[in-house]
This record gives C-alpha cells, structure tokens and sequence, in this order.
C-alpha cells in the first residue's frame, strides 16, 4: 500500500492475452460439449502468482513467479487432471477447448470439475500487490460471474490474508464460492503442498455453494476476512484465531454450514474497486513518541488501524499520546482499536481501554489487523456516506469479520429451544435427529407457504439453504409454487439462487417452468441467472412456445433474461416460428 502523499502505482496485472477470458474460448461453444453422463461443475482459476508456481531464478538460485509453466504440470498430475477422460470423450477435440481447461476425476458426489486457468501477466510475489491488483481480481471475478459456478483465485501466502479480506468487502451481495489458495512450497517440488491445496480449493468451489470469499490451506477452508498466516516453515501456515473452520478436509469434506456467512439481501452481486488508500497500520509499543503518533497522522492520512496491546489497551498516563489521537479524530481521522494479540478481542475492561474510547478510538472488537486495514478502506471509500455513517459502518458486521457480541447482535442459532412448530411436524426430543429431518420440514413448509413454519426452523439452527433428498432446497420450492413473499424471506435469509437441484434446474427455472413473473423478477433482482446447461436448449422450448401462441411462457423466458433471438436445431428463431401470429409476432418483435 502506498505511503501518505505517494502516487498509486500503475495496474501490473495485465491479461496474457486479450483473448485468455473470453467464455468461447475458454469452454468452447455449448452446443459442441460431449454428452454427459454426470453433473459437471465449471471452475475459473485467476493464476496472480505465488510460491505455487515459482521455480529457481537463473541468477541467483531465488525462487521467482514463471509464466506460462502451470498448466503443463497439472496436466501431468492425475489427482489435478483427468488426462484418460479427456482422451476417451475427445474432450478437447469436441469442445474446441483449449489447452488452458483441465478436468478433475470424478468426485464422490458423482460431480465432476472443470476448470479454467486463467494466468495474469505479470505474475506477481504477492509481496507486490496493491489495492490496484485486488481491484483487477474483482473486476475479473464480476466479469465472469454468471458464467462460473465457482472461483478459485491462486496467490501468494506473504498478502493472502490482506487479499482475501479485501475481496470479502469488495464482494458485495456474493452468492458463490470463492476461495484463494496457494502454497508453501512450489507444486513442481517433489515435496509439496500446492497439490492438495489446490484440489482442496478446487472441489470446494466446484461442489459446494459457500458464498463467501474463504482461503483454503492444508485441508482447512477459512473465512478469508478471519485469517492470518502464522507461519513461515510449517504447510499449516494460516490461523483463524477467533472463527472455527468453516470446513475441514480429510477422509470427507465437512462444512460447518451453522457458521456460514450469507447475504441478506435481494440485491445483485457487485464489485467496489474503490479503496482508499489513506489508511494504515500503526502499533503502539512500549516508548513510542508522540511526535511519532502526530507524523502518523498528519494529511493526507485518513485512516488507521491503532494495533494495542492486550484488550485494547494503550498508556493512559501519556497525556500528549492521548491528545494527539484526539486531535486526529477532531479532524475527522477515523482510528479503528485493534488488538496486538493473536486470539481475543478490544474489550471496555480496563482504564487504559476506556481512554482511548473517550477520544474517539472506535473498537475493532475481534477482528484481525488484516481485516481492520481492508475495512476501513472499504468503508473510508463510501463517497456518499457521512463521516458518521461511516463510523457506525466500521462497527457493523458486514462480512462476518467480526463476532456478533461485538455488533449489538447476540443471537446465536445453536443456543436457541425447540418451540410449537417443530412439534407441529414431528415428536422429537433430539436435535441431531432432527436435523437430518430439517430439509423435508423446510421444503414441506416452502409448499404450503408456512412463513412461521420456516422461521422457526431458523430458530432452532435450521439451514434454510439444505437441500432434500432430490438436491431441491426450499427456495425451489417456493420459486415453484410462486410464494413472492416467502423467497424474498428465503433470500434475505441467505438462501442461494444458484443452488442445482439432482437435474439440474435453479430455482429461476423452476420459476419459469410455473410462470411465476413476479417470483422471476424478485429472483433476477438478486443475480439469478440461467446455468449454461438450463440454455443449452433455449432455442428449441422458446420456438415451441411460440408456434402454440404461448406469451406467457415467453413472457418468463424473457424475464429471466434470455434472448429471444435463441435459434431451435433447426435454426429458426421463435420469430420465425411465430409469423402466423400476428400478435405473438408483435410481442417477439417488441423483445
């Protein structure tokens, strides 16, 4: 990050080439795709660097980033690329796919991953990254966001953590998975992590709906606004002092999904690239000078992160210390209380804690280091917002990165009782076994539209995004039976609009299939989109449509976003087929 008054270096992560995301050529054109005998999840690796996929510098025996060597060695890797598949299905003969896609061996949920590497140029030690070089990995990933059902973002370890907390708070209104990884040691060594943790990342982002930005390393999936790398010799080089795991990989893949992180929102995912770059981390230390603190804090500075000792603790028997933190704050210098410990929280427990708080130092309560700095440019960067709105956002849990008791917020799902409605549905006096029962409850209750139903399946630590035994959740269930008011609840209580169910179908389809217009628009509203093998035979159901005069059906096609330009095998287009019928004619035309 860029000293006060310094100018912000030019972008550095440049595409190898103009043409490297384009989707055709990265899977080919749909209609060319093999037949599949599995569910098949598409993946999007953006390569920035890292020790993952360094080799030796010719100079001095240093290891340094070398372009365009990964994709060749995963090929030759079959844990990370199916080469006898590829070979019996013709895959990139009849995909027209090029040599930068590879494909995962199938997995145990009989789903098989592939993946696109995307390499950036140049490739960077993490060591050099910027704000400019986190907003590329945003743009990148809301670029190609409705055409992944996952990212997996490869990085070095050195900033990995300011990376993934920054993407967090960059991500606004995310509904997919996306995690770094990278390693300690460079995938090409005999001995080495790169290998694992990339299939860890990979089948994660392939096969589970988490939506949040997480950080995956040595078998462990973390929230990435949680996380700080603890270790420089060790393959377990990431903690996350104060948030369990949100999964841990070892004989079967376990998401903790009671602490997942959701949006609560009917809003579309977007990206905001703006950070402000006036912010830093200053550490309070045992003699520390007030002329230090005061050249800390002078223009352009607008922000720091104040690192203290203990629970939030600073010296309240310096006087000029206190001031000059008071004086900062005067002038609208946002300083965000931070703790130097590893585990733990900024708590009101001691006096030397309460002074800084009557200066106007704004408690960071567990968050780490990283996450504060990547915060407050965040919310720093909110142009719109008053000083005091921005104040009040530096304490709200936006993404999870702080624990609930320091938000105002104490609910905890796993802490609450069983209560009527659960007793409604069944006479169990065992939460484990109701658990296992939960997805048939929810989805019963989806049907029926039973709103008090659904809560109190919340109530009780219910997953309102479980899925039954034919992979529907009750948000399927709703978009079918056209309960508006139950999937705007359902969304807003962090249900996925792009969960699959066994066949495949989202619950935008499900919506389309029962013309339920206002279900598809509230659904759209908040980034649902089509999967590529839900259009892959658009032409032919929109052509049928409309040689049976059926507006309606056309009418939820078109709101779902689909182009009503879609040709059948035949290659007429739904206007073509229509041109007996004046009216539906006209509707086509108008679209």
């Amino acid at each position: 990050m860029a000293a006060a008054g310094e100018t912000p270096p030019a972008p550095r992560l440049q595409r190898l080439r103009s043409s490297s995301l384009s989707h055709e050529s990265l899977w080919g054109s749909p209609e060319v795709w093999p037949a599949r005998e599995e569910a098949r999840a598409r993946v999007l690796v953006l390569n920035t660097g890292g020790t993952i996929g360094m080799a030796g510098s010719e100079c001095d025996g240093g290891l340094a980033p070398q372009a365009n060597k990964l994709v060749e060695a995963l090929k030759k890797m079959p844990m990370l690329h199916d080469a006898e598949y590829a070979k019996a299905t013709k895959f990139y003969d009849s995909c027209a796919l090029p040599e930068s896609t590879l494909v995962l061996p199938l997995s145990k949920r009989k789903k098989r991953v592939i993946y696109s590497i995307v390499e950036y140029s140049p490739l960077l030690d993490s060591c050099n990254m910027t704000t400019d070089d986190w907003a590329k990995i945003a743009k990148d990933l809301e670029t190609y966001y409705e055409q992944y059902d996952g990212f997996v973002i490869l990085h070095g370890t050195d900033t990995m953590a300011y990376t993934a907390a920054a993407l967090s708070f960059m991500c606004e209104n995310l509904g997919k998975t996306i995690v770094l990884t990278g390693a300690q040691v460079p995938i090409y060594e005999l001995r080495n992590d790169g290998r694992s943790n990339l299939l860890g990342a990979l089948l994660i982002a392939g096969l589970f709906v988490i939506p949040e930005v997480c950080l995956y390393f040595h078998h462990k999936l973390y929230r990435g606004n949680r996380v700080t790398k603890v270790d420089t010799g060790s393959f377990d080089a990431f903690s996350s002092p104060n948030l369990p795991p949100l999964a841990n990989a070892e004989v079967d893949i376990k998401i903790d999904w009671g602490i997942v992180w959701r949006a609560t929102t009917t809003k579309k995912f977007k990206v905001h690239t703006d950070m402000n770059r006036n912010v830093g981390l200053l550490r309070i230390f045992p003699g520390i000078t007030a002329t230090t603190v005061r050249a800390f804090l002078q223009h352009p500075m607008e922000g720091i992160v104040l690192e203290t000792y203990g629970c939030g603790n600073a010296p309240n028997n310096r006087p000029d210390l206190l001031e000059e933190l008071r004086q900062a704050t005067e002038r609208n210098v946002v300083i965000l209380n931070c703790t130097q410990c590893l585990r733990g929280s900024v708590a009101p427990t001691y006096a030397t804690g309460q002074d800084l708080a009557h200066v106007g130092v704004i408690s960071g309560g567990d968050m780490t280091p990283e996450a504060s700095l990547a915060k407050l440019s965040y919310v720093l960067a909110q142009s719109q917002l008053t000083w005091k709105e921005k104040k009040q956002m530096l304490c709200d849990n936006l993404r999870g990165e702080m624990s609930s008791m320091f938000t105002g917020n104490q609910s905890s799902l796993s802490n609450s009782i069983f209560i009527k409605v659960m007793t409604k549905f069944i006479s169990l006096n065992c939460k484990e076994e109701l658990g296992a029962l939960i997805p048939s409850l929810a989805c019963a209750a989806a049907k029926t539209g039973d709103m008090d139903a659904l809560k109190a399946i919340e109530e009780v630590g219910g997953n309102l995004n479980c899925e039954d035994y034919d992979g529907r959740t009750p948000l399927h269930v709703a978009s079918s039976e056209g309960h508006v008011h139950l999937t705007e609840y359902l969304l807003k209580s962090g249900a996925s609009v792009y969960g699959k169910d066994r066949y495949g179908a989202t619950p935008l389809m499900n919506a389309i299939e029962f013309r339920h217009m206002e279900v598809i628009q509230l659904l759209r509203k908040t980034g649902a989109h089509l999967s590529k093998e839900e259009l892959e035979n658009a032409g032919t159901k929109l052509c049928l449509l409309a040689s049976k005069g059926d507006v309606d059906g056309l009418m939820a096609w078109h709101l779902a976003g689909v182009d009503m330009e879609h040709a059948d095998y035949s290659g007429r287009t739904p206007l073509q087929v229509s041109l007996p019928n004046k009216h539906l004619k006209k509707f086509l035309i108008k679209r």
